[in-house]
């Protein structure tokens, strides 16, 4: 029975991951790779820039950001379809996420590319580590939610996104 109670917990830990790597909303700086099957001249690796706008052989410029991958296939799908293709089988992935940031009391402070389940300690890990002078908990991050700037303390686990700028704190001890 524990066996069974720690596999529906495992499956449903999963499932919840997927949907969140599913729910990623495309945002300026992404460079994302769309293929139409068939269609070698309409496979394209596009980045998308501030105006949120990408431009796609046969249609007009296509809004992309706040788009997950799959809506901004859907799109794709439904402009090429009649017109142009008879069933066009489309994909589109991100070829590249736009970078998080990282400064204050780290090794190499700078921007870096998002990477999937990334975490504080490992965006820390990747800025070559903490310095000296570091704080072990006062750890800030700013993050855009709903059109508006939260800053929020975080601790090793905390998940980073995108966009994200970290600001590690100096140790007054």
């Amino acid at each position: 029975m524990r066996f069974i109670l720690s596999l529906t917990a495992l499956l449903i830990l999963l499932c919840s991951s997927l949907s969140i790597a599913s729910d990623y909303q495309l945002g300026p700086g992404d460079k994302i790779h769309i293929v139409v099957y068939g269609e070698a001249d309409l496979t394209t690796d596009v980045k998308i820039d501030k105006s949120g706008f990408i431009s796609f052989p046969f249609l007009d410029d296509i809004q992309a950001i706040g788009l997950s991958t799959k809506e901004l296939e859907h799109l794709i799908k439904k402009g090429l379809l009649g017109d142009y293709l008879i069933d066009p089988q489309v994909s589109v992935s991100i070829a590249m996420y736009r970078p998080f940031f990282i400064h204050g009391q780290v090794k190499r402070p700078g921007g870096y590319p998002y990477q999937d389940d990334l975490t504080l300690d490992k965006a820390i890990a990747i800025a070559g580590g903490l310095s000296n002078r570091a704080s072990s908990s006062d750890w800030k991050i700013t993050r855009l939610v709903n059109g508006v700037k939260v800053t929020l303390l975080g601790n090793v686990a905390t998940e980073i996104q995108p966009d994200d700028i970290i600001k590690i704190e100096q140790s007054f001890f």
